[in-house]
């Protein structure tokens, strides 16, 4: 049984929120339509990533252990060898 961090799990929408408005900002500027994967997107991405995610983290981690002393979070548990 693999239990996984739970605080990645909660840290994925807000990801997901970076890289569109990345992609949306990166067509703003070409004035066209650029794909998520773009490598400019990737970079600045990553650059807000690492400007905001130590704060994002500790955020998410907080009202994490909150729920979970409430007793409303079941911590999640992976059955599959191959999951990441």
């Amino acid at each position: 049984m693999t239990v996984l961090d739970p605080v990645v799990f909660r840290e994925l929408p807000m990801i997901q929120k970076i890289i569109a408005d990345e992609t949306w900002l990166e067509g703003e500027r070409r004035g066209c339509p650029v794909a998520s994967d773009d490598p400019v997107v990737r970079e600045n991405v990553c650059l807000v990533i690492l400007r905001v995610g130590e704060v994002m983290r500790r955020s998410i981690m907080a009202s994490y252990e909150a729920a979970l002393a409430a007793g409303h979070v079941p911590l999640p548990v992976v059955h599959e060898p191959h999951a990441a």
